[in-house]
């Protein structure tokens, strides 16, 4: 059948890592350069000319009063808008959700995403005396039009505790997964080193990844002076890394016009479906720290909306910022974390192709592309994820055309689902629904966080912020034992 000259495609995708030795006395890169890289990777300047829409991913190394407006200048487009992106590892995938609607409408002709971080060179500047120059632009510049409303991170019952971070919130739901599955803390950390080690071997073969050097389950869970405990049980090999320079872009346009640029069909891979939904934001308000109605829902949707199910589906790529992510993930969509034939990732994953705060996701959309130009037919699947599992976004590829392209806002469906009460303060003796330990640098526990579940069923969150009670959560498994909180959020072992 003839495709509709309207249907969106994803015609280029260029990825950039910038390992030079970072030097205090020398113009250090900076994020647009990264960018202005990727995209001249992506297209060539007939394609960039044609440029007319430039969507940038909401940067965390530098401050631009508006980045696309740098890029567009420095690949030479003729005309064009910019969008900035809220925060959040969701937005690659849903710039991209909206960047076909647009194309579609006729809206946009020509859409070019990118996004970038230079963080290792910030970070390295910065134990050297130096300090990250970018690009400055007068106040004559507008401040870039943001693309979205932002989705709030927590809520007041988190901030109090001080339960501000990723690197503490994701083994908290490790440690909820670990207790729903009935497995000892032995077992359970066996089993996510193996997980963990099976994404290190995806990025050893992937060119993009940012630490191809092979490790074993076993280096992984154990703690060491390169691999220092984070968060228990997250050892420094199970966050998300984002000591990177990475930049990545992505150019999408009509079938109309990708003929008319003359860009070769062989790289041309479609868009399918999109959804996007977010889950509740504050963590103690989740129905359950393991679960999350918002990929279950938006995850199925996406796959009806693309004519598929999840065993149609050839390659996956799941965010991967933790163990935590994937294992959910994982469990709301039916894919087992074992198969060798179908692996949960294309890029190795956050901490091994790289963690480049709100950028991952256009990284893992441009290596996917890339396996389905090799390999021509199969049917992929994005998930990208920001928070803390809060904010979630899908996609589904394919070189072979859908009848249309199809999206939907799952938030109303979402919305329904069942929530716990969440209390701020609360007194009393609950029972330890999960917990992580924060560790220092010297390798010593430094406080507990706790879910404590009220005799009610409610929810509270705790610290035990006395170093040498915190290190007896790290020695025994606490899950299920009686804690006393206080009104200002302490907690107690009994």
């Amino acid at each position: 059948m003839p495709v509709d000259p309207r249907t969106p495609v994803l015609v280029g995708y260029g990825q950039i890592n910038h390992r030079d030795e970072i030097d205090p006395d020398t113009r250090s890169v900076e994020p647009v350069d990264l960018m202005v890289a990727a995209a001249q990777q992506a297209g060539n300047s007939r394609v960039l000319d044609a440029v007319d829409s430039i969507r940038v991913v909401n940067l965390l190394s530098a401050r631009y009063r508006d980045p696309g407006l740098l890029v567009g200048e420095r690949i030479g487009a003729a005309k064009f808008s910019t969008l900035y992106s809220p925060v959040g590892g969701n937005v690659p995938q849903s710039l991209l959700n909206q960047a076909c609607l647009d194309i579609q409408h006729g809206r946009a002709g020509v859409v070019l995403l990118a996004g970038a971080e230079t963080w290792r060179t910030r970070r390295g500047l910065k134990a050297k005396g130096g300090k990250l120059v970018w690009t400055a632009q007068d106040d004559s510049v507008l401040m870039a039009e943001v693309s979205g409303d932002d989705v709030p991170m927590g809520g007041d019952a988190e901030s109090r505790i001080g339960l501000d971070r990723p690197a503490y919130i994701y083994p908290l739901f490790e440690q909820a997964l670990r207790l729903a599955n009935g497995e000892s803390i032995e077992d359970h950390l066996r089993r996510i080193g193996e997980l963990w080690a099976r994404f290190n071997a995806v990025a050893v073969g992937n060119p993009h990844a940012w630490i191809r050097r092979p490790v074993t389950a076993e280096e992984i869970v154990e703690p060491g002076p390169q691999n220092r405990m984070i968060s228990w049980p997250y050892t420094k090999l199970m966050n998300s890394n984002n000591m990177v320079d990475q930049g990545a872009a992505l150019i999408l346009t009509s079938v109309e016009q990708a003929t008319h640029l003359q860009i070769p069909t062989e790289s041309w891979v479609y868009p399918h479906a999109g959804t996007d939904a977010h889950d509740t934001p504050a963590i103690a308000e989740r129905d359950e720290l393991y679960r999350s109605p918002a990929i279950r829902i938006a995850g199925a949707r996406v796959l009806q909306l693309a004519g598929l199910d999840i065993d149609d589906v050839d390659y996956v790529d799941l965010y991967s910022c933790f163990p935590s992510a994937v294992q959910i993930a994982a469990a709301e969509l039916g894919l087992a974390v074992d198969d060798p034939s179908r692996p949960l990732t294309v890029t190795g994953g956050l901490t091994f192709a790289g963690g480049p705060w709100n950028n991952y996701v256009t990284h893992s959309i441009a290596t996917m592309a890339e396996l389905l130009v090799a390999n021509p037919g199969r049917r992929a699947l994005i998930t990208a994820n920001g928070g803390y599992l809060t904010k979630h976004s899908f996609g589904v590829y394919s070189t072979d055309p859908p009848a249309e392209y199809r999206w939907e806002d799952l938030q109303s469906t979402i919305d329904r689902e069942p929530t716990r009460d969440g209390l701020v303060q609360w007194e009393g003796i609950g029972t330890v629904e999960a917990w992580t330990t924060p560790f220092d640098r010297d390798g010593q526990p430094e406080k507990a966080f706790l879910a404590v579940r009220t005799p009610d069923g409610s929810r509270t969150l705790a610290v035990i912020s006395d170093p040498t009670a915190a290190e007896l959560t790290v020695r025994e498994d606490i899950g299920g034992a009686k804690v006393v909180v206080t009104p200002a959020g302490t907690a107690t072992l009994r």
